[in-house]
């Protein structure tokens, strides 16, 4: 079994900073690329970041300049760090990947979710 769990969430200011991380555990061959989705109240799940196994990232519009997808593969973790946070990036965030398992065994795997809440 795979699991990836996300922490880091929590309430924080307008203009201050959050730093997400997701751990996936298991029995893991592999991990291609890793995710950072947000769904906010209402509204459909939303792309922010990717980073593929090579370290390349991509990010949604409305992040760019403010948000930091980064991993570390020796820990299987990804992490997100988040500044010049705004109101409208509140919603809940999860981790998603692709994992490969010593049964070669290859899944899509989502997080729990973790909460972002940004006051104004």
């Amino acid at each position: 079994q795979v699991q990836l769990v996300e922490s880091g969430g929590g309430l924080v200011q307008a203009g201050g900073s959050l730093r997400l991380s997701c751990v996936a555990s298991g029995s893991i061959f592999s991990i291609n690329d890793m995710h950072w989705y947000r769904q906010a109240p209402g509204k459909q799940r939303e792309l922010v970041a990717t980073i593929t196994s090579g370290g390349s990232t991509n990010y949604v519009d409305s992040v760019k300049g403010r948000f930091t997808i980064s991993r570390d593969n020796a820990k299987n973790t990804v992490y997100l760090q988040m500044n010049s946070l705004k109101p409208e990036d509140t919603a809940v965030y999860y981790c998603n990947a692709i994992i490969t398992t010593h049964a070669r065994a290859t899944a899509n795997y989502w997080g729990q979710g973790t909460q972002v809440t940004v006051s104004s």
